[in-house]
């Protein structure tokens, strides 16, 4: 796979993440001008492209799954603080954060004691291959946890 057939894929996920966000949102919560969950799907692909950057520098996916986590963790803390969800809210947000810390913290070790993720080997030397699976991995994250952000945002 060339970088350009890889940016094209890049492209096409965030497109289809905030096209996704777009169509579910009921519009009730706003961030910035945009609708919740547009601005919620963007900073899936925002976290993933800030931590993609050092980690091309460096050759190195040692921190891939634990951003996923952590985006997991943001997006619903983020969620939680723009809609004020009543009970039903902060316990699916509480549940999400169990979830992503146990499997974060698993994949995180895992990766550190093997030294590395073998996944990665052919993606990594190549800027849009790397690209393309943390953009992959901001639509997957937003994707996953959307019926989540729908459930604890709403009224």
């Amino acid at each position: 796979m060339r970088n350009s057939v890889a940016l094209l894929v890049s492209v096409i996920a965030v497109v289809l993440g905030l096209g996704l966000a777009v169509l579910v949102d009921d519009g009730g919560h706003r961030v910035a001008g945009l609708p919740l969950l547009a601005a919620l799907a963007l900073f899936a692909f925002v976290v993933q492209w800030l931590v993609f950057v050092p980690s091309f520098m460096r050759q190195t996916e040692h921190y891939y799954d634990l951003t996923g986590a952590l985006t997991y963790a943001g997006a619903i803390l983020l969620a939680a603080g723009f809609s004020s969800p009543d009970a039903r809210g902060w316990v699916i947000a509480a549940l999400v954060l169990v979830w992503c810390g146990r499997l974060g913290s698993f994949l995180f070790l895992r990766v550190k004691r093997s030294g590395r993720d073998a996944r990665f080997d052919t993606l990594k030397p190549y800027w849009g291959r790397f690209l393309m699976a943390w953009t992959l991995q901001g639509l997957w994250v937003f994707v996953t946890l959307l019926a989540a952000l729908v459930a604890g945002s709403s009224p």
